[in-house]
Parts: C-alpha cells; sequence; structure tokens
C-alpha cells in the first residue's frame, strides 16, 4: 500500500482497540491483540455523523497477524467507555495536538470491506465480495459470489452467506454449502455448520506453549472437528454417495450419521431407508430402521461381492 494512515483530527483512533472480549482466539480473529493499522491508496473520509472512517482505492486492515484487503474500508466508531460504563472525558484542548471532534476518546468497533475481499493470516484464507467483522462478537459475515474460506485442512464453500464465529470455533455456509477435505472427502447441504477442535495441551513432559492471549492466530489454524448438515445433505467418497435430509459428520472417525430420506449408493448398488451410520474411511454404510419407511436395497450381481457395499 502506498500510505500508512496519518494522525488525522481523530487523533489515532483508527488505531484504537475496541473492548476485548473473553473469546477464542482462533483462525480469522481480529478481536484480540494490537492496535489496528490502516493502509489505503487514495481517499480517506472522515463522516462525523455516521462516525465512519472510509479508505478508498484499495485498502488493507492489520492485527497482529490477521489482515483485511479490500477495494473499500469503512471503519465504524464509537465513544470508548470507562469501567463504569459512563462515556471517557474528552482530552482538553491542545492535549496530544488536538482535540477529539467528538468531544472524547473513540475506538474501531466494526470494520466493512467493499470489493475483492481477502482476509487471511498465517494460515486461513478467506475471500468474498462484502464483509463485515464484528469486533466486540469476533465474528465476519462475507456475501456475494464465489464464497470461500480455506484452511490447511479443508475448503469451506457456500453460494449465499459465510459466517466465521471466532468464539465458538464456528463456521457457517449457506446455500449449497461445501466442506472439501485434503484426502477428498466431501461434505454439502443447504445450511452447513462446523465446529473446530480446541488447540490439543502439549504434553505433561514437553513445555506450555506461549499463551495466545492477544495474537489473532491464536497458535495457527485448528482441525475441524465436527459438521452439521440441514436440507439436501450429500457425502461423498472416491466410491460412495450418501444422501438424507439431515446429519452429522465427525472428522476425526470420519464417521457420518445421516436421518431422513437416506440413500447410499455405491456403483449400482443402493440402499435407502430412514437413517444410516456411514463409515467414509471404509466405505462402509449402515441402514437403521425407522419409523419412515423400511429399508429397501438394490443390488447389482457383479458388484454384489464388494467388501464396500452398504449393507
Amino acid at each position: 500500500m502506498s500510505r500508512i494512515s496519518r494522525l488525522l483530527p481523530i487523533a489515532g483512533l483508527l488505531l484504537a482497540t475496541a473492548a476485548t472480549p473473553t473469546a477464542y482466539a482462533d483462525g480469522l480473529d481480529m478481536s484480540h491483540g494490537e492496535a489496528v493499522k490502516l493502509f489505503w491508496k487514495n481517499e480517506e473520509i472522515y463522516d462525523r455523523n455516521a462516525q465512519t472512517v472510509t479508505l478508498t482505492g484499495g485498502a488493507r486492515a492489520v492485527r497482529g497477524d490477521v489482515t483485511v484487503d479490500a477495494d473499500t474500508l469503512i471503519g465504524h466508531l464509537r465513544k470508548k467507555t470507562a469501567p463504569d460504563g459512563q462515556p471517557t472525558p474528552p482530552p482538553a484542548n491542545g492535549q496530544n495536538g488536538e482535540a477529539d471532534p467528538m468531544g472524547g476518546s473513540l475506538e474501531l468497533y466494526r470494520i466493512e470491506a467493499r470489493g475483492n475481499v481477502h482476509i487471511y493470516n498465517q494460515t486461513d484464507q478467506g475471500w468474498g465480495d462484502h464483509a463485515v467483522y464484528d469486533m466486540d462478537q469476533a465474528v465476519m459475515v462475507m456475501t456475494g459470489k464465489h464464497l470461500k474460506l480455506t484452511t490447511p485442512q479443508d475448503v469451506l464453500t457456500a453460494r449465499d452467506v459465510m459466517e466465521y464465529h471466532s468464539k465458538t470455533r464456528m463456521s457457517v455456509g449457506r446455500g449449497d454449502a461445501t466442506v472439501t477435505t485434503n484426502d477428498g472427502k466431501q461434505v454439502k447441504a443447504d445450511v452447513l455448520v462446523s465446529f473446530s477442535a480446541p488447540d490439543s495441551p502439549a504434553p505433561a513432559d514437553q513445555p506450555q506453549a506461549a499463551s495466545t492471549d492477544g495474537n489473532p492466530l491464536g497458535g495457527g489454524s485448528s482441525k475441524l472437528d465436527r459438521a452439521y448438515g440441514w436440507g439436501h445433505v450429500v457425502l461423498r467418497t472416491q466410491t460412495q454417495t450418501a444422501t438424507g435430509d439431515r446429519g452429522v459428520y465427525v472428522f476425526a472417525t470420519q464417521i457420518a450419521r445421516l436421518i431422513g430420506h437416506v440413500h447410499v449408493t455405491q456403483g449400482q448398488n443402493q440402499n435407502n431407508g430412514s437413517q444410516a451410520i456411514v463409515n467414509m474411511k471404509t466405505g462402509i454404510a449402515t441402514m437403521l430402521p425407522g419409523s419412515d419407511s423400511p429399508i429397501q436395497g438394490l443390488v447389482v450381481p457383479n458388484e454384489a461381492n464388494s467388501s464396500q457395499a452398504p449393507k
């Protein structure tokens, strides 16, 4: 970027931190740590009434190891409150060079990115056309075309909306949402909610890692623990496809449970029923009885001896 943010009449308020909640510092999280640094190429527009600062022509926000790039960045400001909940008093004229134009200290509590949005750290990356990051809640919401969130282990895509909730380590994809793992397994649904596993503690005979408080990375990217799907759930491996109305998939065991209008196909073999347990590691699907409909199956003779066939 060609220009770094200056101490303007808002007296460095763009670099102030919002009140930091107690939260997991993980993934693409800007709610922890040091000041937010802003860079931009063209104009900087301060709107006193709207309490916003708009950076145009290609802009960047950096906090710790998390960076947000976009065509335009809008910083939303508010008066900073004292520990007792009261607004902080305005500085005297001339203090620190200038008086605060809003009559009190300000803080940056929300960042809005528009156009060619790219948010990333050393391991995780997200793309969209529009994004809003709430620093109090540690929540990022992205919309637009070709929404994508990548980690070293998997890729999450969605058609309509993608959300990242740092406090609960939760990623949400809405509209044809898909998680694809590095080994080719795929979980797809109308709405897909995935949770990352907490960082594993170090063994007793090894020194503990440094605290991640204040570090947006929280020690790096964490692996997905489980995913819940609602509506047109599809599980795919290289040899098998299973569908249902809703389901849950545990990444460590690679076992999924599907409920409602379940269909499991492998080659020309097909089993239908109300519920199924699908082991995506072995390729074995176990159909379970239910009240909706009896288990039904179609077995093609030349594939009937496959050890991977549903049962």
